[in-house]
């Protein structure tokens, strides 16, 4: 099966990994969608709050979507992504559950130094297999609205948010008006919060493919050695 674009995320395993895809209502691990859990306080209808998160499942990106450039395939593209993850060691994150930019999302509480290594790293060193974007792709990105720093990564990177504009989170809604996202949130929060109470371990990232229904599933997953 042919693939318009390939991603490496960061998957969340455990209960918390768990718990995630099946609020989204896809586990892009496994491929399939679970059933979602039963969380009383939410007002509305849990689709319809997560319908654009759900194709990508509970993620957080590292290295976004992106099309591989002529000539290279997922083999190169695996094999590249398994060498930067065995220079890098696992780390943790303590997460806090906010919103953001209307959006509910978990989020660290501070980007640690392992973290913003790991992002560097997938973001440069693998860049030389992604296909410059088209004009569509770019002009969908919106560069007048992006700050200048924005705007310079993603004329070079081909995404605006990366390296010093990068921000870890795991999106569990669309984006909502801010007193629906701070209700969701607090809805959310006494079913997340003891999942989140301990820090999470990042032990490996994952590279996953979009497929012609537009979700995203998870093709292999790199532990990080070092």
């Amino acid at each position: 099966m042919s693939h318009a674009r390939f991603a490496i995320y960061h998957l969340p395993d455990g209960p918390l990994g768990d718990l995630g895809s099946a609020w989204l209502g896809w586990d892009a691990r496994q491929g399939m969608a679970p059933p979602r859990p039963d969380v009383v306080e939410v007002a509305g209808d849990a689709e319809a709050l997560t319908s654009v998160p759900m194709r990508y499942g509970f993620h957080a990106t590292l290295k976004a979507p992106f099309r591989l450039r002529e000539g290279h395939d997922v083999q190169d593209l695996a094999r590249r992504t398994a060498l930067v993850c065995d220079q890098l060691a696992p780390f943790a994150l303590e997460l806090e559950l906010r919103c953001d930019w209307g959006f509910v999302m978990l989020r660290p509480c501070v980007q640690t130094p392992a973290l913003q290594a790991l992002e560097q790293a997938l973001v440069t060193r693998l860049d030389d297999l992604r296909a410059p974007l088209t004009p569509a792709e770019y002009a969908r990105r919106q560069p007048e609205l992006l700050p200048e720093r924005a705007r310079a990564h993603l004329d070079h990177w081909g995404y605006p948010f990366v390296l010093d504009q990068f921000n870890y989170h795991l999106t569990l809604s669309n984006g909502l008006p801010k007193p629906e996202a701070e209700a969701l949130r607090d809805a959310l929060a006494p079913t997340f919060a003891p999942l989140i109470a301990q820090p999470m371990p990042v032990h490996s990232v994952a590279l996953l493919a979009e497929e012609g229904d537009g979700r995203m599933r998870m093709i292999r997953e790199f532990p990080l050695r070092g």
